[in-house]
């Protein structure tokens, strides 16, 4: 089988291809991926002599090259690829709407042309929006908060409605936040262990009572896996870890893990839109055989994922300009 992984230098991207060569010995994989500020080929270094493995550089906007890859007997396609960063689409929502829904639409059009057996999109539990008490199914309605999740929400109804229409097989994963190794020092836990580590202010949005579900990115990898092996083509999978954390207890946690005061944290003005919480229903893909058995052991996995950090300092001090 040869499966396109569309922006496998990312952070999900890239540990789910180490997942799929670990545990795969007969798939062939294509890493298909822009490189921008978040896409980093030492994500993959150690695998990139693999002759299961091969990688192109381009855009999934650009429907020539996305054709001319496809057409060449690619059975699947995984799509990661995407601008992810709430921040950043809220300072400049252009290349969210561009990559997350052209970029989806591009690949679904090829898709459709060559005959794709497997199409699936990675989602985002962010869809959703904001729930005050309880979690939210697959089949409740979204409700974004911002150009980010406003862009995946419109990504995963043009999938939908590609399945419904033309019958193409598609899938949908929605996952809650990630955390582990690879993860590129934008986002909470991987930018607070770099700043922490260099002894700098911690910028803690609001009061820093915002709750997300934490999950550890290998799990999410095995149901990806598991989705695309087993789920029922025009359906969405939840996949979380029922594993709640304010963005404080995550704080002071990596603080007390480095040994570090916690004056360096910094409340800064809240986020314009920040969603309170989130929390997703996951009994979906429970039912046919998942569980997220690392996660579940959370203080475990946050040792593993600074640590991870402290030994690969070379990794992120190349990405956020640290001498």
């Amino acid at each position: 089988m040869k499966i396109m992984i569309t922006g496998g230098a990312g952070f999900i991207g890239s540990n789910f291809i180490h997942f799929i060569l670990k545990n795969y010995k007969e798939i062939q994989i294509i890493n298909f991926d822009k490189l921008t500020y978040a896409g980093n080929v030492n994500n993959l270094r150690d695998i990139k002599d693999d002759h299961r493995y091969s990688f192109i550089k381009g855009d999934i906007c650009d429907a020539r090259l996305v054709n001319d890859i496809v057409k060449h007997d690619v059975d699947q396609i995984i799509n990661f690829a995407a601008e992810s960063h709430v921040d950043r689409s809220i300072t400049g929502p252009n290349p969210f709407i561009r990559t997350d829904i052209l970029g989806t639409f591009t690949l679904l059009e090829a898709s459709r042309k060559f005959d794709i057996k497997e199409y699936t999109q990675i989602s985002t539990d962010e869809v959703y929006g904001s729930i005050e008490l309880g979690s939210f199914r697959e089949t409740d309605p979204v409700n974004p908060s911002s150009p980010y999740s406003a862009s995946k929400a419109s990504a995963d109804l043009l999938v939908k409605s590609y399945f419904r229409t033309y019958g193409l097989p598609v899938l949908i994963t929605r996952s809650s936040n990630n955390y582990g190794p690879y993860q590129y020092p934008e986002k909470l836990i991987p930018l607070f262990i770099v700043k922490a580590l260099c002894d700098k202010p911690l910028p803690l949005y609001g009061d820093g009572l915002n709750v997300r579900d934490w999950l550890y990115v290998e799990d999410n990898c095995k149901a990806i896996d598991l989705i695309c092996r087993n789920g029922k083509a025009g359906e969405i999978y939840n996949i979380g870890a029922d594993n709640e954390h304010s963005n404080v207890e995550i704080t002071r946690m990596i603080l007390k893990e480095l040994n570090k005061p916690e004056s360096l944290i910094k409340y800064v003005k809240d986020r314009p839109g920040h969603d309170q919480r989130y929390s997703i229903n996951s009994k979906k893909i429970r039912n046919i055989g998942w569980k997220p058995t690392m996660s579940q052991n959370f203080e475990k996995t946050m040792r593993k994922t600074i640590q991870w950090y402290i030994t690969n300092d070379w990794w992120w001090k190349l990405l956020a300009g640290e001498k």
